[in-house]
């Protein structure tokens, strides 16, 4: 299920895994090397300090081998319920302009709710793609968690 705004985007998304397993796929550069890409991309380096304040920084790799930096700087945490980060893709080694990503995870007794959004854009273009590649992150997701509890 998605919502696009105007700056932004919504998506909501059931997965049968529990809560905190979740929380360690968003978390845990293990399990994010695994599904926080779009299909064909890979995610070769990444790092974060998972603390109010901490930086988030990563490299995804394009099928062609073009590495694409990112990173940002986390706001918010809630073991298990929230975690609150910005996001900008680098540009000639340096930040360029930064969105605000939210992932909120709501136990259901075995499964979860995940509701991500992103905010800040400053393009219908940059908002659709952001959404767009989330969406196929999420489906690699709910692969990578079938995989690991099968």
């Amino acid at each position: 299920m998605s919502d696009s705004r105007t700056d932004g985007f919504v998506l909501t998304r059931l997965f049968d895994a529990p809560v905190d397993l979740l929380w360690r796929c968003f978390t845990e550069q293990e399990h994010l090397a695994k599904w926080s890409a779009p299909r064909g991309y890979t995610i070769p380096s990444g790092e974060g300090d998972l603390r109010v304040g901490g930086k988030w920084r990563c490299c995804m790799r394009a099928p062609d081998g073009t590495e694409l930096w990112l990173g940002g700087t986390y706001r918010e945490i809630v073991p298990e319920k929230l975690l609150v980060m910005t996001h900008a893709w680098e540009e000639g080694g340096k930040p360029g302009p930064e969105t605000l990503v939210t992932v909120r995870l709501e136990d259901l007794g075995g499964g979860t709710k995940v509701t991500l959004e992103q905010s800040g854009f400053t393009s219908d273009e940059a908002r659709d793609g952001h959404g767009g590649g989330w969406s196929e992150c999420f489906d690699r997701l709910a692969e990578h968690l079938a995989a690991m509890q099968s």
